[in-house]
């Protein structure tokens, strides 16, 4: 596996990465909401990316992972300044953009920053703005957050419930994308579980029509959940890497 480092993001914050030098443009890791790139999926593309030579990027958000700051200050525009660093600092040339749930969001970000270097974008079980149709709040969650600043929610995935912040849902109530136009022109791959219990597959199809691109493919996975990480859901991922690359 490649060295996990570190780039100072300007104000004291390390952000982690690690980077695989190869061929072609570089495949570039976004994780989901509290992951990071130490998953399953990431650590897969890795190999994958040595394997076959290619270049490879997998990057922590500030507060998540091995990097440095606080997950109560994140947020989607946070985090994507954050992935941004990490590639301008790091990645040279072409770029194709994997998003994991959230991590499609921020890809989704990305793209229109980074400009023509983003190649082609594949999202799994794509997740743009969840807090709308996937986080309703009733008044109890209101006097929490207003209270507390934060609320909870149980996760499928580990102990650990996943946590909101007010800060975080301000800032991804006015980053939402799905009722407007996204102006990206270059090929896009959803990949999606049919049986994914967290996001419904239909925010892919939303997302494929958002898209201005001419060139977006929905693979609707039979019986798929949301991580598609079992060894035929990875495979998938590494033939629709490589035809985009």
């Amino acid at each position: 596996m490649a060295e996990v480092r570190t780039i100072d993001r300007g104000d004291g914050v390390a952000l982690a990465f690690a980077h695989t030098g190869g061929a072609g443009p570089t495949v570039v890791f976004l994780p989901g909401y509290m992951s990071d790139m130490a998953g399953t999926k990431a650590r897969h593309l890795e190999g994958w990316a040595e394997r076959s030579g290619r270049a490879y990027l997998r990057l922590d958000y500030s507060g998540c992972g091995r990097s440095g700051g606080r997950f109560e200050d994140g947020s989607i525009r946070r985090w994507t300044a954050d992935a941004e660093a990490v590639i301008r600092a790091v990645a040279e040339g072409p770029l194709i953009l994997v998003g994991s749930s959230m991590g499609a969001w921020i890809m989704l970000h990305l793209a229109p920053a980074l400009g023509p270097r983003v190649r082609a974008l594949v999202g799994i079980a794509a997740a743009p703005d969840f807090v709308r149709w996937g986080l309703a709040l009733e008044e109890a969650d209101r006097v929490t957050l207003e209270r507390e600043g934060s609320i909870a929610r149980p996760s499928r995935y580990g102990p650990e419930p996943c946590r909101y912040t007010r800060a975080f849902l301000d800032d991804a109530g006015t980053a939402c994308l799905l009722d407007r136009p996204i102006p990206f022109a270059g090929p896009v791959r959803l990949l999606h579980g049919e049986a994914d219990p967290d996001v419904p597959w239909e925010v892919s199809l939303r997302l494929l029509r958002a898209l201005a691109s001419p060139d977006v493919q929905l693979v609707l996975v039979k019986g798929g959940d949301h991580r598609l990480s079992s060894p035929d859901h990875l495979a998938l991922l590494e033939r629709t890497l490589a035809c985009l690359s």
